[in-house]
């Protein structure tokens, strides 16, 4: 955004209210106010041209000013350090200092129509000047500062966004706080108290000029009277629906983006922001919903990227805590699976060919074994070791283990049947499967967690895995598993083996 051209809307807004705001007091005194000295004389040349040079005196001190402090805010915006600080503390200030540098042009306009015009005039007295310098500065400067604080406030909410664009307005210190309460006890006072005392001191004035009047002025005191309550009402009634919907707008339109944002949220749109336009309640209530946001973006991710290493049922069962991760007896089915001729390949191969056709091959066995609900505990050079049965219990574990190997060696036989059409050779691997009791759990330091098997099933299914090299096999189900297949799959059965570490032979089978 052109921060250049929103500050020179900012500028004709202020010009344009102190214009209209000095216009309407200078009719006040002049055509409305009877006891006003100048009542009775005839609009000359002279006043205008005081009064042109006198407003534009003030509005070119205002406009100079209000440049020289702006003047940072106009160029790039620093990311950090002590510049970044101060742009983002006069970011917040604009709407203030625009109203300040407004009521200083009127102070200056009652001093100067207070007492200096007076002078020059001719009918200055302390009386005369007080009740000028009252009704310029503390009513129309007053009313017209407010009214220049919400208009700039209103038009500059569009450029807040562009110094603060990760909306943390409330870290900013050193700044005003305009809070919900003191907004509308402000317009509570502009819209009642003001207009009031203005009556007030009418129908004090208008009645001590009653007493021993000419019966032939009578009349025209009342008529003022009226004149002077129409003004009001009419100036009052502007500028009530000037500031409430100021006011109204500075609140209702925060609310309304948040609420869109909500909206966004609960149709699954966790990208979407809502903008920070004030260091208020309301904006305090924005950057707590950004921040609940990102939290649900932040967790969104941590549950993606969980589901990469997990089946989404089985990380579903881990995130609604219904399944415990400390470490607990289970039975378990475990597979392991190892590329054959894994360091001549490697020798042959570039390397980035070999991790490339690596991953790829992870890839289909990893799809395989979530396919069957399986949990990939670890990739260890060229081997898989995979649980069916943990940490989500499924009564089904072996056999969800052994449709897994029937589809990793189908999916391995599609991707060599590609890699032969592309000139490279086939790749050869073999799985071992084995049931038995475990101690499952989170394993690990302080700093550092993995999920993991213990105990001797984990082994004993890495050797029967290394057993199909001796036998010519790629799938071997050990006789604890095969026991609970219920005769779902054809296995033969080979002669048991004594594997290391063992001192009992090992009852094995192929699977066909």
């Amino acid at each position: 955004m052109d921060v250049r051209r929103v500050f020179a809307r900012l500028t004709w807004t202020q010009l344009l209210g102190n214009l209209v705001g000095g216009l309407l007091i200078w009719f006040y005194f002049r055509f409305v106010d009877f006891t006003a000295p100048q009542f009775r004389v005839r609009v000359s040349r002279s006043e205008i041209v005081f009064f042109v040079v006198a407003f534009a005196a003030l509005i070119s001190i205002g406009v100079v000013g209000g440049s020289r402090w702006a003047r940072p805010l106009g160029g790039p915006i620093p990311e950090s350090g002590p510049g970044a600080e101060l742009v983002r503390r006069r970011a917040i200030m604009v709407p203030y200092v625009f109203a300040a540098l407004s009521f200083a042009g009127w102070i200056g306009a009652g001093i100067t129509w207070g007492v200096l015009y007076p002078v020059i005039w001719g009918f200055f007295t302390p009386a005369n000047s007080m009740r000028l310098i009252f009704g310029i500065t503390g009513v129309a400067g007053t009313v017209t500062a407010a009214l220049v604080f919400f208009a700039v406030e209103h038009q500059w909410r569009r450029a807040l966004p562009t110094f603060f664009p990760r909306g943390d307005l409330s870290e900013v210190s050193g700044v005003l706080r305009l809070r919900v309460r003191i907004r509308l006890l402000v317009i509570f006072v502009m819209l009642s108290i003001i207009p009031l005392s203005l009556l007030g001191v009418l129908a004090y004035t208008r009645a001590a000029a009653l007493p021993g009047v000419d019966p032939a002025a009578a009349p025209r005191i009342v008529a003022n009277m009226l004149a002077f309550i129409v003004f009001i009402v009419a100036v009052g009634t502007l500028a009530a629906v000037g500031l409430s919907l100021y006011v109204a707008g500075s609140v209702a339109g925060p609310l309304g983006q948040l609420r869109s944002a909500m909206r966004d949220v609960e149709q699954g749109d966790l990208d979407t922001r809502c903008p920070v336009v004030t260091n208020d309640e309301i904006g305090a209530v924005a950057e707590g919903f950004n921040r609940m946001v990102g939290g649900l973006r932040e967790r969104e991710f941590l549950k993606e990227t969980f589901g990469k290493y997990v089946s989404r049922e089985i990380r579903d069962e881990i995130l609604a805590g219904r399944v415990s991760l400390d470490g607990q007896a289970q039975e378990v089915t475990i597979l392991f699976a190892d590329l054959r001729d894994f360091t001549p390949w490697v020798e042959a191969t570039g390397p980035r060919e070999v991790v490339r056709d690596l991953n790829a091959y992870f890839a289909e066995m990893d799809q395989a074994i979530r396919a069957h609900r399986g949990l990939v505990l670890q990739f260890i050079g060229d081997e898989i070791e995979a649980a069916f049965g943990a940490p989500v219990a499924y009564p089904a574990h072996a056999e969800m283990a052994v449709r897994a190997a029937l589809e990793m060696r189908r999916r391995l036989q599609a991707w060599n049947a590609e890699r032969v059409r592309a000139g490279k050779t086939p790749l050869r691997h073999g799985i071992g499967i084995h049931t038995g009791s475990v101690l499952a759990g989170n394993i690990g330091s302080a700093e550092r967690h993995s999920y993991a098997l213990v105990g001797d099933p984990v082994n004993l299914a890495s050797r029967i895995q290394s057993l199909n090299k001796e036998l010519g096999s790629d799938i071997l189900v050990s006789g604890e598993t095969r026991r609970l297949l219920d005769g779902q799959f054809e296995l033969v059965q080979l002669p048991a083996v004594r594997v290391k570490g063992k001192s009992v032979e090992v009852e094995v089978y192929r699977l066909a």
